[in-house]
């Protein structure tokens, strides 16, 4: 059965997000971009809660295509337009976006017939409340974080409403240059 994986930057104090939603603490660069884009390139599928997708779908399309497009921008447009994408809205409807799939009710059945669907694992990108869903209902198999040194004290958590524990194995760590770590786990079902 294929695994949802949390692709999610994180502040060393587990915040995804700042009071406002404001991102602009994390850090990116091309090594990173190098790393992310290598383990994505195999993927097929992409999860999104509605604001991340309506933000991906307003940029990447057509990312490549400026005359300015970094190789990242090439890059990660390409992909985006390849890869099947999978919405969590109540008030997006399907019928005109392409290569994309919305769901709206029924969560867990619905998150389970795709993950029983032949391909690769699944990265859920951001989304901090299409997040915070799966993990309520526990339907995310691993996290893949990428934790920034920085400390905001406040702001939108990555953990939120838990109910029960989660053990987690750590499967990966690698540091980058601009001092981001990167810890891989899965769900240790044990």
């Amino acid at each position: 059965m294929r695994k949802i994986i949390s692709f999610m930057h994180i502040s060393l104090d587990g915040f995804v997000a700042g009071p406002n939603g404001e991102m602009d603490w994390i850090k990116v660069d091309q090594e990173i971009f190098d790393h992310v884009g290598k383990r994505i390139q195999k993927g097929d599928t992409a999860l999104y809660g509605r604001v991340t997708y309506q933000m991906m779908e307003s940029y990447w399309p057509n990312a490549g295509n400026k005359p300015n497009a970094s190789k990242h921008d090439i890059e990660h447009s390409k992909w985006y337009k390849r890869v099947h994408k999978v919405v969590l809205s109540r008030t997006i409807h399907s019928a005109d976006l392409v290569n994309t799939q919305v769901i709206n009710g029924n969560l867990t059945e619905n998150i389970n017939k795709i993950k029983q669907q032949a391909g690769e694992d699944i990265l859920l990108f951001g989304s901090p409340t299409a997040t915070h869903s799966l993990i309520q209902q526990n339907l995310i198999d691993g996290y893949w974080l990428f934790v920034n040194p920085i400390i905001l004290g406040q702001g939108i958590p990555l953990f939120k409403d838990i109910k029960d524990k989660i053990k987690l194995k750590l499967l990966t760590t690698q540091q980058f240059n601009c001092g981001v770590t990167e810890l891989n786990y899965i769900v240790d079902g044990q």
